[in-house]
């Protein structure tokens, strides 16, 4: 559901000359929010704005009048129940949900969901589809709630860095090979494929915390899925988290050997 073919939107190439990213069907809804959020000088009215919108848009204050039980959690467990779950545990449900919508919208399969996910046809995918399918059968239109926080996301990015095409952002690993080496460039220095889905921080120190090597990665704008700080603080509260799509990518390992 994107204007670019996945594999391009994988590769290394991508990554380093990276284009625009539109998900189909969400520019006649956007248009409006966006016009409303051009008003507004303050980020953290934009933020505010962007949930009252979504509040409205699928209707999620209104899960107190619905009947049944499971009505209620459907308008209640909306997209920021989605991102405090990958916060937790990006392996949880909440997780295969969001890696669901790269693999939706983006075409990128995951690589890695409680283990190594070798293909499509294998039994890890499948556990992994149980989990994504569970979640998504929760909440009401998530998808298109993600749809919506991609383009608000990429919105604020673009205003607030303008001009700027790629951010300096670190992961920490305990075992290099939690990823697939693609090539190797030179000592500490690779090409990696990174699962769809990923936590990245700006700290060097606190990606340190995360593992015995720290990823030292050039990540264009259009690959960050969501990064905390965008929403007020009584929405979300996750620390220098950004979430990034994933694909092959040139790589640094700034500990070890």
């Amino acid at each position: 559901m994107c204007d670019i073919p996945p594999w391009v939107i994988a590769s290394k190439d991508y990554n380093q000359h990276p284009q625009p990213l539109t998900i189909q069907g969400t520019s006649h809804i956007r248009k409006k929010l966006f016009a409303e959020l051009n008003l507004l000088h303050h980020p953290e009215e934009r933020g505010s704005r962007f949930h009252d919108y979504m509040d409205v848009q699928f209707q999620l204050h209104q899960w107190q009048r619905e009947s049944s039980r499971s009505s209620q959690k459907s308008l209640k467990n909306c997209y920021l129940r989605f991102l405090r779950g990958w916060l937790f545990d990006s392996n949880s449900i909440e997780g295969a949900v969001l890696k669901g919508w790269v693999e939706s919208r983006l075409g990128l399969i995951p690589t890695f969901h409680h283990c190594p996910i070798r293909n499509i046809e294998s039994e890890e995918y499948y556990r992994y589809m149980v989990d994504r399918m569970k979640g998504s059968s929760r909440t009401s239109a998530i998808l298109s709630q993600l749809d919506l926080l991609y383009e608000y996301v990429q919105y604020e990015l673009r205003r607030q860095m303008p001009g700027k095409r790629f951010l300096t952002l670190f992961r920490g690993v305990n075992d290099l090979e939690e990823h697939s080496i693609i090539d190797t460039l030179g000592k500490n220095h690779f090409i990696i494929r990174l699962n769809n889905l990923n936590s990245f921080t700006t700290d060097f120190e606190k990606a340190w915390e995360f593992g015995s090597r720290v990823l030292r990665v050039e990540v264009p704008l259009t690959k960050i899925f969501f990064l905390s700080g965008l929403l007020s603080k009584s929405l979300f509260k996750g620390e220098d988290e950004y979430m990034v799509i994933g694909g092959d990518f040139e790589v640094k390992s700034m500990i070890g050997g």
